[in-house]
């Protein structure tokens, strides 16, 4: 069954740290490398990503559908970026240096290449840290974190509802279709694509179906419990901020600081080698 944000149960420095502290480093990490096309700090920041991805022993099959998926946005979205605006690093750099020509207005330039390699390099230092923290998280450990900095605990419990609610859809899918295949239906690659996609279209209505009478059951069982009446509640799985959850977050508050403070300093965003 094919793993789609999962909570991974491993022993790792990233584990230990609480589901608020991750959800703090991953907004200071991410703008601070959505903010800047600063070529050394996005490198600095993909190198620093795949080291706290090995520190979190998540093994690269645990999430290889999410990376696998990933991967083809990103060369997706590089394509489209030159068929689109073939020109486009040129008008930021100020300068054109050709390689080579294509055809027509498709002309390859080295600021056009370097503009896609500070594209990459987002995608590389951001997309592991959000695996890490949607595969690091224990959905009922983050909504007690989330109440804990002050978000109101009905927030906090949809939060954990929604994100423990993924797998089970996953499973309820997975044994649907199993059923539909010992019933004669085919899915695998010897069918057409088009047959495919009418099989999956036949899950979807029991699955929909069994997720409805999964959540009526829920909302019946938090009603039957008075949940929402009081102001506040416990948490079995609430703890507190340790000196690593501390460390990770002021660590991410530098990484955003510098990261603004280059744009400042350079007057732009961009990090431009073309000029000397």
């Amino acid at each position: 069954m094919i793993n789609l944000f999962n909570y991974i149960e491993r022993k790792s420095p990233i584990h230990r740290l609480t589901g608020a502290s991750k959800l703090l480093c991953l907004v200071l990490w991410s703008l601070a490398a959505m903010t800047s096309f600063y070529t050394p700090l996005l490198a600095v920041l993909t190198v620093g990503a795949v080291l706290l991805f090995r520190l979190s022993r998540i093994r690269i099959k645990d999430i290889s559908f999410m990376l696998g998926a990933t991967m083809v946005f990103m060369v997706l979205n590089n394509v489209l970026i030159f068929l689109f605006s073939p020109q486009h690093g040129v008008s930021i750099y100020g300068t054109r240096t050709v390689l080579f020509t294509i055809a027509g207005p498709y002309v390859v330039t080295a600021e056009q290449l370097f503009y896609h390699l500070n594209v990459i390099l987002k995608y590389l230092c951001t997309i592991p840290i959000v695996l890490l923290f949607v595969s690091t998280t224990n959905p009922s450990e983050f909504a007690a974190s989330l109440n804990r900095i002050g978000i109101s605990y009905r927030i906090s419990y949809a939060v954990a509802l929604a994100l423990r609610y993924i797998p089970d859809i996953q499973r309820e899918y997975h044994d649907i279709s199993l059923a539909q295949q010992a019933r004669g239906m085919e899915m695998s690659k010897k069918a057409s694509l088009i047959r495919r996609l009418k099989s999956v279209s036949g899950i979807l209505i029991p699955l929909v179906l069994s997720s409805m009478e999964r959540i009526d059951t829920i909302s019946n069982a938090m009603e039957l419990r008075g949940f929402g009446k009081g102001r506040k509640r416990t948490w079995y799985q609430g703890r507190k901020f340790s000196k690593g959850d501390i460390l990770a977050i002021a660590v991410c508050v530098a990484l955003m600081a510098v990261s603004l403070g280059l744009t400042i300093w350079n007057g732009n965003r961009f990090y431009n080698p073309f000029i000397a």
